[in-house]
């Protein structure tokens, strides 16, 4: 069982060996043999059993390059999960108005092809908030994510970009932001994500945390719902989610191409992950 694991180029500036730690120890106790090469210089796939997209950081910065791969993944019919028709839709977060229009409670977004001012009042006007967080739709890490109050300047180098725009909502420095572990659709665990004090990104490498925790009521409903709407089936997601200032929960990002998925937190330790990479090779 010859696994290929897609890592950052080498010149990607943040470390990534904590992230893939969890699955590595899942899948070689499995009796997997794994590879890793960067996705930017991948070589010669053939004679892998599977193909996992699992460390494609960087993707954003890189998106011509990885939608041409995305391109020959499909031209030479790699045997990769998660398929890559969903990692195309998933590459681009105005995927959630598509969800929102399907009916899944969603963080609303409003999609702006250049940014502006009128763009942030109307926004304003129309979720009846102050305060708003914008990001670029092809964005990981929180980058170009920011949040703006009405006395803040408009972040430099993003006026007239393709941006989307969300009403801030205060349980990300509340409550917290959850995250819903599933493989093969199963449910595996839950944990919760909070900033460090005076921030309001929960990512690692800018000081934000984690917990293991229960599910909150009606999140496993929610996360099965969004990840149906997804254009096909996902061997491993992460659904993230948090509550509307009414208490609502709505899904904040399907992450089905490179998440994180804190198997160290999971009760089986990795075993349902690896169940379900070891279906897709068929072993």
């Amino acid at each position: 069982m010859r696994i290929a694991v897609l890592v950052p180029a080498p010149d990607y500036p943040e470390a990534w060996g904590w992230a893939f730690a969890g699955e590595q120890t899942a899948l070689l106790a499995a009796g997997a043999e794994i590879e890793t090469r960067p996705w930017t210089e991948l070589g010669d796939v053939r004679g892998f059993d599977l193909v996992l997209p699992l460390l494609v950081w960087g993707y954003n910065r890189r998106y011509a390059e990885w939608l041409a791969l995305l391109d020959r993944m499909e031209a030479e019919r790699w045997p990769v999960i998660n398929p890559p028709a969903v990692l195309r839709w998933n590459s681009d977060k105005s995927y959630l108005a598509e969800l929102d229009a399907a009916g899944v409670p969603t963080v609303a977004t409003r999609v702006s092809d250049a940014l502006a001012d009128d763009d942030l009042a109307a926004a304003r006007a129309a979720f009846a908030c102050d305060t708003l967080v914008i990001k670029p739709p092809v964005s990981a890490a929180a980058d170009g994510t920011f949040k703006l109050a009405p006395s803040d300047e408009f972040p430099a180098g993003y006026r007239g970009q393709r941006m989307l725009i969300q009403p801030w909502l205060s349980a990300v420095t509340g409550d917290g932001e959850y995250s819903l572990m599933f493989f093969n659709g199963a449910y595996s665990h839950a944990i919760v994500k909070r900033p460090k004090p005076g921030d309001f990104r929960v990512q690692p490498h800018l000081g934000g945390s984690e917990v293991p925790c229960l599910p909150p009521p009606g999140a496993k409903a929610l996360a099965r719902a969004a990840l149906a709407a997804a254009p096909a089936a996902a061997a491993y997601a992460r659904v993230d989610m948090l509550a509307d200032d009414a208490g609502t929960l709505r899904i904040m990002e399907l992450e089905l191409i490179e998440p994180s998925l804190w198997l160290e937190h999971a009760p089986d330790q990795g075993a349902a992950f690896t169940a379900a990479i070891m279906a897709a090779i068929g072993a």
